[in-house]
């Protein structure tokens, strides 16, 4: 199983971009695998304010659709996740509040790989950042 972040659907969405090649080739690899891949409600979060900050809500559909045609599951974020990504977020000097959450839902789940260029997840321990 493999964790997706928010900025892969926006990479295979968007104008080029040294990550968008990258990921279309690691998402067909995961694919022939058969890796189930999965993410959180929080990644759609993700998407919506990226998109909104920057003014492109017409991609925000777009990405949606993307990364839900991608994944099998979609964790829900609860208060449980949210105070285990505290727990993270202190321990882990430079953890971002949004890869803590991810990374707490990653735990919860038993989840030990995701598809991320974001080298913020390399700080904790046990987690494969696949990229």
């Amino acid at each position: 199983m493999v964790f997706l972040e928010a900025y892969v659907p926006m990479y295979l969405i968007g104008a080029e971009h040294p990550f968008k090649t990258r990921s279309a080739m690691l998402l067909q690899r995961l694919a022939l695998e058969r890796t189930k891949l999965v993410t959180d409600a929080e990644v759609f979060q993700e998407i919506l304010h990226r998109y909104t900050a920057i003014r492109r809500t017409d991609a925000i559909q777009a990405a949606f659709d993307v990364l839900s045609g991608l994944v099998e599951q979609i964790f829900p974020i609860d208060f449980e996740v949210v105070n285990d990504a505290k727990g993270l977020a202190l321990a882990y000097q430079g953890l971002s509040a949004r890869d803590a959450i991810h990374l707490a839902t990653i735990n919860r789940y038993g989840i030990s790989r995701l598809m991320s260029f974001d080298d913020g997840f390399d700080v904790v321990p046990g987690i494969q950042r696949l990229s």
